[in-house]
């Protein structure tokens, strides 16, 4: 409730004061030819993802592209759709499921998968910081975001810290764990600590200089095309831009999604997309206009295939439900 409520709050900012004749306006000059090379590259962002998450497996287990690519549109239509981002749960189980794998191996990976992308957009938000022109109005703007940033970079650092302390001290760290559980009923502080447990036993990481090169190789790629179709959609909306204005909007669009708010980011991501475009110079209806394709072509087309996927793979939310977590696939 609390994320739909957030969802809520977020699109009444977008709409309030919005002039629905000049948005109408803004799409009825739009060049849809744009669309479809955004969409391929969505799609192609996807892909990416399962050729990066094989590099996360392989000390685990040579798994087949085809199956990584099938458990990645399974997760991202289940984040679209699903509270509490089920969908990694569901990825990480249909994975498992078709390569007979420990669950907690696999979700694992994702959770390293997950730093990869943060410390990628750290990337990106630096040289967007750099190469990007704001006008002098919106230096308090660039402040804030400079402080997000910060906030991003000191979170991960805190994450990996965790994550090492868990494998390399794994009793210590566990019982400082439970310290913290202290408050919380028996049953849902043991369960933790039992997912803590299996999950630390299935992080394996690749000591491969190849490996870990097509991981970076690949995490910068799959950035390359998530950003690629925003620029492709502000011409579509006649807006040619330099590659930092791209880059510019796509660090607010992953603050949003950050937000706790209903599946797939909806208020949160138009919002944000709109507060970015309306900083590099477009007026708030065209910002709006944009940004809600932008979010569209992210969330929409993902759905039907993912639902095609887990269709074909036999696979249900029910089932995902009624998995015990013990690690071993049904």
């Amino acid at each position: 409730m609390l994320g739909i409520a957030v969802s809520a709050v977020f699109l009444f900012l977008v709409f309030r004061k919005i002039d629905l004749d000049k948005m109408m306006a803004a799409f009825r000059g739009m060049d849809f030819r744009y669309l479809w090379p955004a969409l391929l590259l969505t799609f192609v962002s996807y892909y990416l993802r399962a050729v990066r998450w094989k590099f996360l497996l392989f000390p685990i287990k040579r798994t087949s592209l085809g199956n990584l690519f099938s458990a990645t549109l399974i997760g991202y239509m289940g984040n679209n759709i699903f509270p509490a981002r089920l969908g990694e749960f569901m990825r990480a189980y249909a994975l498992a499921r078709k390569e007979e794998i420990d669950t907690s191996a696999v979700f694992a990976t994702l959770v390293v998968d997950r730093l990869c992308d943060g410390f990628t957009m750290l990337l990106v938000l630096v040289i967007a910081f750099f190469t990007v022109s704001l006008p002098p109005e919106q230096a308090a703007l660039h402040q804030k975001l400079v402080n997000g940033g910060y906030l991003m970079l000191g979170l991960y650092l805190v994450v990996i810290a965790f994550l090492v302390l868990l494998k390399k001290r794994t009793e210590w760290t566990i019982r400082l764990v439970s310290l913290f559980l202290r408050p919380f009923p028996d049953a849902l502080a043991g369960k933790i600590t039992h997912m803590l447990v299996s999950f630390i036993h299935g992080i394996r990481l690749t000591s491969s200089p190849s490996q870990f090169a097509g991981i970076v190789l690949s995490s910068l790629a799959i950035w390359a095309t998530a950003i690629w179709p925003v620029d492709l959609l502000l011409r579509a909306f006649g807006l040619p831009m330099p590659l930092p204005a791209s880059l510019f909007i796509m660090v607010f669009l992953v603050f949003a999604v950050m937000v706790p708010a209903s599946p797939g980011s909806v208020g949160t991501y138009e919002y944000a997309g709109a507060v970015a475009l309306t900083a590099l110079g477009v007026n708030w209806e065209l910002s709006v206009s944009i940004a809600l394709v932008i979010h569209a072509l992210s969330f929409f087309p993902v759905i039907p295939v993912g639902f095609y996927c887990m269709w074909r793979d036999k696979l249900s939310v029910k089932k995902l439900s009624q998995h015990d977590g013990s690690g071993a696939p049904a």
